[in-house]
């Protein structure tokens, strides 16, 4: 007992950390019985990286590429190891822990040393770190299976914890904190979700920035803020491979400028605004931060006991059940509400109350903006404004992620405001005010939902206005139901929160107490509610979800075929497909959030003329036999090798007999002026014989036609996702195009091992001239970026190391 006396202090840290790590297994207790959570992004980045990951596994490198989804990418965003960044193993060191619980650990554990740094009470930090690590929108991410972003957000905390420290206390240690704490939240690998910690940054430099000119400390803030760049740029070099890979990936991606031309508007630099701002934010939606069920909550069903399901029961109706959700919003859908918890919202209100300074206006101001960006389309002047001036801030879709930075800035500055109440020397009765006004706004508000709840709107989202009246009545009262019903819930925990604190500030309540009384309400508020979106039921045996990766009929007949060639799935949404297609077939579609811009633009003008022509066909036929003249027509698909086409997936596939297969002899180049020029002339030509290609590469074609003899053929004898090598026959020169996707940021090519050149055509294949005789052409994916890059992590992490070490050794000479 008396070695706990005199170390309380101490033993208080290790008493957080393992609370932490208790809570973390309670919720996620069914992976104490070998279950794993079943996620649907889970399963499709094992799905796209099967391909990745065996080419790993046989030859001990990465590939780089794949051909498993979108005819070809590169494996930047998929599956990619980057062995120069030395720090990927102290992330690594997650997995002793596994997923979920360690992301939740770590966020909670983060935001706890965050508050220790702002000079927070240990037990109230605890409180505190709880209500940001259980706040529903990390809930919602693991639940859904994005575990990169997960990551991100578990590191946010202690990322921006090094830049407050080395502002607030020492440049150097905080700039060595930093630089260990950025690398790892650059590790993480979501840039989205850094880009807005970052923002938040930048707000909170800014803050400092005024009030160090107010308080005439402008050469420290300037001291400190050169200091700073130093880790930066480290934690920057550390992860180079990874950052400049991503950054060279992007120029062609989705997230690039298209090289299109047009004239609307909805076109950026990055991304199409309608594709940024399609998940926006409704602005009275902003409520969800304080009542979860404010819109309904989530896209699920209604309850069984709901009226809505009776009424679809009596009406013979019971078929639609599913397809009816709770939520009614301007979202398309929505895995669940950004809440932050009663109480923490009635905490920040009451810090904006009584919180002075620099800190009220830093946590405030970044609120604001996350929430009015995160209204998107439905707040258009900002968010253009962000999305034409803003460098990279159009990259990104979502903009309701941006709401990240309300889910950090609000439960810091609730805790701060208790931390004013609880520490300050003043007498108590000073605060009485401000928690008494929190009170009554933040109740306020709650009570008028629950006396007028049609403040909250129709009740009908747009598509819903049609239903016939028994239905609409139905939805109507179930949801006034459950805003009701979190509005009243809402209401009693800030009611309890607001009495606790009451209580020590007119001292019937010892301090200690209130802190527990509070803590335990929060841990309450949003374990309840995340157990909506993310529950035990959630999670599976490993050998139940293995079964989702036992192949069809289909499949099986495909695998059969030892040739390399692409698939077309028609049973699922060929280019939103999240199926197993890419995990055993290389697929012309898949699921992934940045596919290559010209793919993409391939989808939307040539590939789905094919793929309309197609399914208007097959409601009409009666056989198989009538789709292949269809098939033979189908230039698009052709051109893109797609032998089989998955039609039923308990029957054998189609054998496309129009496939052009791996690569092919054409006569005619069909030159064009612009990109615009190329992507329409695809229509109209036959790929088979004609090639269109861009007058940008018309420095490499030699004539107006390449004829094509009896006897001289093209072949692929080679393949591997990284390498593919074909071997040809020809009497004169020829103009050849392989049915694989051009990128020329890392694909080099050789003939008979001297390195030869190729070009574009068709839009997104690949093309050569080839001189005439008997030859081998070789295709190898060697990005400068990634070898190069990897050079650059290696010697930043070695210097970061050394820092370190310097540091050491400097504190233990000094003692």
């Amino acid at each position: 007992m008396k070695f706990f006396k005199e170390n309380a202090d101490k033993l208080v840290h290790v008493y957080a950390i393992l609370f932490f790590l208790i809570i973390s297994y309670i919720y996620f207790y069914p992976v104490l019985e070998g279950k794993v959570l079943r996620a649907n992004d889970s399963l499709v980045a094992k799905i796209n990286s099967r391909e990745i990951q065996d080419f790993r596994e046989k030859y001990g490198k990465e590939a780089l590429w794949t051909n498993s989804i979108f005819s070809g990418m590169p494996a930047y965003l998929i599956s990619t190891k980057y062995p120069g960044n030395l720090f990927k193993h102290v992330d690594n060191l997650r997995g002793i822990f596994g997923l979920p619980v360690s992301v939740l650990f770590l966020s909670m554990a983060g935001f706890y040393i965050l508050l220790l740094l702002f000079g927070i009470n240990p037990w109230l930090a605890i409180a505190g770190a709880t209500g940001y690590g259980l706040s529903s929108f990390l809930l919602q991410v693991l639940a859904a299976g994005h575990n990169s972003q997960a990551v991100a957000l578990a590191y946010m905390a202690l990322m921006i914890a090094g830049f407050y420290y080395a502002y607030r206390y020492d440049a150097i240690k905080g700039a060595l904190f930093t630089a260990f704490t950025l690398t790892l939240e650059l590790v993480a690998g979501h840039p989205q979700i850094m880009y807005y910690g970052m923002m938040c940054l930048v707000v909170f430099i800014i803050t400092e920035f005024i009030f160090s000119v107010k308080q005439k400390a402008i050469l420290k803030f300037i001291r400190t803020t050169v200091i700073l760049i130093i880790p930066f740029i480290i934690a920057v070099g550390i992860n180079f491979a990874f950052l400049y890979t991503t950054w060279e990936y992007g120029k062609y991606s989705m997230r690039g400028k298209s090289d299109l031309k047009t004239e609307t508007k909805n076109v950026s630099s990055g991304l199409d605004r309608d594709y940024i701002v399609r998940w926006s934010y409704g602005i009275d939606e902003t409520l969800n931060l304080l009542i979860p069920n404010f819109k309904g909550g989530s896209s699920q069903p209604f309850d069984r006991n709901s009226e809505t399901i009776r009424v679809l029961r009596q009406n013979n109706a019971n078929a639609y059940a599913t397809q009816i959700m709770k939520y009614w919003g301007t979202q398309p859908g929505t895995d669940g509400p950004h809440y932050v918890g009663a109480i923490t919202f009635f905490l920040f209100i009451l810090g904006m109350i009584i919180i002075k300074g620099r800190e009220k206006w830093w946590l405030l101001v970044a609120t604001l903006l996350s929430i009015m960006l995160a209204w998107g389309k439905n707040f258009m002047p900002l968010t253009d404004l962000f999305i034409d001036y803003f460098p990279g801030y159009n990259k990104f879709r979502a903009v309701t992620m941006i709401l990240v930075i309300a889910q950090f800035c609000i439960p810091l500055l609730g805790i701060l405001a208790l931390r004013d109440i609880f520490n300050s020397e003043s007498p108590k009765k000073d605060f009485l005010k401000g928690v008494i006004t929190a009170a009554a706004i933040t109740g306020g508000v709650l009570i008028f939902i629950l006396m007028i709840p049609g403040i909250a709107g129709s009740f009908l989202n747009q598509y819903e206005i049609n239903y016939p009246a028994w239905l609409k009545n139905a939805m109507i009262d179930d949801r006034k139901e459950l805003l009701r019903g979190d509005s009243f819930r809402s209401l009693v925990f800030v009611v309890l929160a607001s009495g606790a604190i009451l209580g020590y500030i007119h001292g019937k309540l010892k301090k200690e107490y209130s802190i527990l009384i509070i803590g335990v309400l929060i841990l309450i508020d949003l374990w309840s509610v995340d157990k909506r979106y993310l529950n035990a039921d959630r999670f599976e045996r490993p050998s139940s979800v293995q079964k989702t990766f036992t192949p069809t009929t289909a499949d099986k007949f495909i695998l059969n075929d030892s040739s390399y060639f692409r698939v077309w799935n028609t049973t699922v949404s060929t280019f939103n497909d999240n199926s197993t297609t890419s995990y055993f077939h290389k697929s012309i579609g898949g699921y992934h959030g940045a596919k290559l811009k010209r793919y993409q633009e391939l989808i939307d003008s040539a590939l789905i003329r094919n793929f309309e022509l197609f399914e208007a066909t097959a409601e009409k036929v009666n056989s198989i036999e009538e789709l292949l003249p269809v098939l033979k027509n189908s230039h698009i698909i052709n051109m893109l090798n797609t032998k089989y086409i998955l039609y039923f997936s308990d029957a054998p596939p189609i054998l496309n007999p129009g496939a052009l297969g791996n690569a092919w002899f054409i006569e005619k180049p069909v030159m064009v002026e612009n990109a615009n020029a190329e992507i329409n002339m695809l229509n109209r030509i036959d790929p088979a014989s004609e090639a269109v290609i861009d007058k940008v590469f018309s420095d490499q074609i030699h004539g107006s036609s390449y004829p094509v003899e009896e006897g001289e053929k093209i072949e692929l004898i080679t393949y591997r996702p990284n390498e593919l090598v074909y071997k040809y026959t020809a009497r004169s020169e020829k103009l050849a195009v392989f049915s694989e996707i051009y990128y020329p940021a890392g694909w080099k090519c050789s003939i008979d091992g001297e390195e030869s050149s190729h070009f574009r055509a068709d839009y997104v294949l690949r093309a050569m001239i080839l001189p005439e005789g008997d030859h081998e052409i070789k295709f190898i994916f060697e990005p400068a970026s990634y070898y190069n890059g990897n050079k650059i992590s290696l010697a930043s992490s070695i210097i970061l190391i050394l820092l370190f070490a310097g540091f050491i050794v400097f504190k233990l000479t000094r003692r």
